[in-house]
Order: structure tokens, then C-alpha cells, then sequence
């Protein structure tokens, strides 16, 4: 069971080796926060930050089919993704009562 809360460890630098703009840092910090980071150590940095990566080439139009493959197949293996946790076992705790649904009269449905 991942902590809703997330994880609470220091936040790792990203890689050196390419200038990463200020989306992909704030990426970086929400990924490395989430429940899933709870269950990564060192070792994830290259994979979070090849995931980060590729979102950024899908997001700006310049991502190949191999960018999206790899851009999934990642966000299996780190959790971030629902069959990702499934088969990784994972479950997110439940974090407590949902906001009341709203509908679009504005009256709680």
C-alpha cells in the first residue's frame, strides 16, 4: 500500500548531461513527491528522467512513435500509470472522503 500523502525523502538532482527547462524540473519534484516515489531509490533517476523526457517531446509535437512506446513502457514500470500499478502490485491508500460531485447546476449531486 503507497502512502496518499507521498513520499517525503529529499528530492534527487535531476541528471546532468542536458539543460532541463522549468516544466521538466517541476515534473521532476511532483514525480519524485508521489506516492510511487515511496518504492524507487538511485537508481530510478535515469528512468524518471528519461520519462520526463519523452513527455516533453509528445507534449511539444517532436516525439517519434519509438518516444511514445518508450514514453508508456515507462510509466508502467514506475507505477505511474493504473495497469503500471497493477502489476507492480501497488496500491494507493485511500486518502479519505471525496469532494462532493458538483454538477454543472452548481447543486451537489
Amino acid at each position: 500500500m503507497l502512502p496518499a500523502e507521498g513520499c517525503d525523502l529529499p528530492v534527487p538532482d535531476l541528471p546532468a548531461g542536458r539543460e532541463w527547462t522549468e516544466d521538466e524540473r517541476e515534473l521532476w519534484a511532483e514525480l519524485w513527491s508521489s506516492p510511487q516515489a515511496t518504492q524507487w531509490d538511485d537508481s530510478f533517476r535515469l528512468a524518471v528522467a528519461a520519462y520526463i523526457s519523452h513527455s516533453s517531446a509528445m507534449l511539444s509535437g517532436e516525439a517519434s512513435a519509438w518516444h511514445a512506446q518508450e514514453f508508456r513502457h515507462l510509466g508502467d514500470k514506475l507505477g505511474l500509470t493504473p495497469a503500471g500499478l497493477t502489476a507492480l502490485g501497488w496500491r494507493i491508500e485511500d486518502a479519505g472522503p471525496a469532494a462532493p460531485v458538483v454538477s454543472i447546476s452548481g447543486r451537489p449531486s
